[in-house]
């Protein structure tokens, strides 16, 4: 009897054991399941856009061969002979910038959603530590970090572009209301303008506005309260331009753009009409790659924003036609993916991204052909600049990203 009640008590303690090992385990398991839950949400698996990321990717090559092509002459005369000296440091920034548009092109487009606030936190404090800066060709404009530098004005366009998309994504149903549809990006766009004159960038001040008013029309505001916002804003920047002297510079480029050849205005427009004599030496099929004459230091700085008038001397009205369609399908494709994005806010924060390259590729064109006053606004994926490439291509993963999860056809 001793025997089996033992073996009784032996038997049930193992069973109990088992159980205990059982439910521990399975506990670890669900722990193991949320975890993975956890790293699925910040992660998207699906495949991207092919055709947007050949764009992308076609873009680039084309523009670190042009600007090598633009710089080598400057770089030779202004860096001890090192005619590489500018694209070296462009294909550094360049491959920093592929691997970090894959890396976020794999991230939840909706983590932008969560911290949207914090990172346009940090875009205001980025435009209030420039100002403390020494400036550099007269403007404060630069972060400088020893060797390292770049513009805080990067981080203000796409800040623009998240918290826009976050507020209206929020209110999509009260756009119509002064406290929804108004109020909040006035309260968003009022410091960052000022702070940006107070550098003075108004080219990017231009951008911002441009892409807010654009966010707002698509974001269902009403259109009285449209115009007149917007009629403020360009009131305000037209008496600050004309009727002042705080923004002095714009009105000597203004004046320069207006009579560009004509000596009589006092204004230093050598590299409006050099850009302009480049354009034209072009002619239909171009000089041929690595052939232009105005780039031998007449152009000033022709690897930043007027490096499309050495693509038009060298590619000709052709080649210049063919780069801008591949900028256009570049928009019309991110465009078509924002607008079948999964949710409005996906779909705000594409139409955005895809709509700051259009416009800086619109106005760097418009300057360099004089169409539009010199405001020193980069064509994107071609100027000079690592941290603004790096930035570009990050904000190509953040396309590429709401495409994984779009309802588009990928290939």
């Amino acid at each position: 009897m001793k025997a089996k009640r033992v073996k009784k008590v032996l038997n049930e303690n193992n069973s109990s054991n088992h159980l205990g090992d059982n439910k521990a385990l399975m506990v670890k398991q669900k722990g193991k399941q949320s975890l993975f839950k956890k790293l699925q949400l910040l992660s998207i698996r699906s495949d991207m856009d092919v055709p947007f990321l050949f764009l992308v990717i076609t873009i680039l090559v084309i523009g670190l061969i042009m600007m090598f092509s633009a710089s080598y002459p400057n770089a030779f005369y202004l860096h001890n002979h090192d005619s590489f000296y500018f694209i070296k440091n462009q294909l550094v920034f360049a491959f920093l910038g592929v691997a970090a548009m894959f890396a976020v092109s794999y991230i939840d487009y909706h983590i932008f959603h969560k911290f949207a606030v914090p990172i346009l936190g940090v875009s205001f404090l980025l435009l209030m530590v420039v100002l403390v800066m020494p400036p550099i060709n007269g403007v404060h404009r630069w972060i400088q970090l020893g060797s390292f530098s770049f513009q805080a004005s990067e981080i203000t366009k796409f800040a623009i572009v998240v918290s826009f998309s976050h507020f209206i994504s929020f209110n999509l149903h009260r756009m119509h209301t002064f406290k929804y549809g108004i109020l909040p990006y006035l309260l968003i766009l009022a410091p960052t303008i000022v702070l940006l004159a107070l550098e003075p960038h108004i080219s990017c001040s231009v951008i911002v506005v441009l892409l807010a008013a654009g966010m707002l029309f698509i974001g269902g505001i009403k259109l009285r309260w449209f115009g007149m916002v917007l009629g403020a804003i360009a009131s305000a920047l037209i008496y600050l331009v004309v009727f002042t002297d705080k923004l002095t510079y714009a009105n000597n480029r203004i004046s320069g753009w207006l009579d560009p050849f004509g000596a009589s205005s006092g204004v230093d427009t050598w590299q409006t009409r050099q850009g302009l004599y480049a354009i034209g030496s072009g002619g239909i099929l171009g000089l041929g790659l690595g052939h232009s004459r105005q780039k031998y230091l007449y152009i000033p700085e022709p690897q930043n924003d007027f490096i499309f008038s050495v693509v038009c001397e060298e590619l000709g009205f052709v080649g210049a036609v063919i780069i801008l369609l591949l900028f256009a399908l570049l928009v019309w494709r991110g465009m078509l993916i924002a607008i079948h994005a999964k949710d409005k806010f996906g779909m705000l924060l594409g139409i955005g991204l895809t709509a700051q390259v259009g416009l800086q590729v619109i106005l760097n064109i418009s300057v360099v052909t004089n169409t539009i006053p010199n405001t020193g606004i980069s064509l994107p994926f071609f100027s000079y600049g690592g941290t603004s490439l790096m930035m570009l291509l990050a904000q190509m993963g953040v396309i590429l990203s709401i495409s994984r999860s779009s309802r588009l056809e990928k290939t």
